[in-house]
């Protein structure tokens, strides 16, 4: 009948597939932006909790943009991160579950994904974020 028989259709990215860095304190939230990425064709580099991690994860290297959540463990803001991104010309996304206070004007055109994720809105901010950078 009409059960469910695995894997559904994949869902293709109208882009080329890129290598993205993710910095989210939420396990959930990490693992679901995980899949979308996944399902659009990309590739997800690391997925990092902590303002010490993204920053030392950034340093490394070997991604192409950076979906970071505005607010980590304990409320830390993650705006070194962004600094850092930017410092090495690498694009970002800002994720927020909204209600924050505007960020640094540095970043105040920074592209926004907007809590809670929908897969439609992902690809969208990776293009306005490189388009951004380029």
């Amino acid at each position: 009948m009409f059960g469910f028989r695995g894997e559904g259709p994949k869902r293709t990215s109208v882009t080329v597939g890129r290598n993205i860095l993710i910095v989210e304190d939420e396990p959930l939230i990490a693992m679901m932006l995980e899949d979308f990425l996944d399902s659009l064709g990309h590739h997800v580099a690391g997925t990092v909790d902590s303002v010490s991690e993204a920053l030392a994860k950034v340093e490394q290297g070997g991604f192409d943009i950076a979906i970071i959540d505005v607010h980590l463990k304990g409320g830390e803001p993650s705006w070194p991160v962004a600094d850092l991104l930017v410092a090495k010309g690498i694009p970002f996304i800002l994720a927020t579950g909204g209600h924050i206070e505007p960020p640094p004007a540095a970043h105040a055109n920074a592209p926004v994904l907007a809590k809670p994720f929908t897969i439609d809105a992902i690809e969208p901010a990776l293009a306005r974020a490189c388009a951004a950078a380029a």
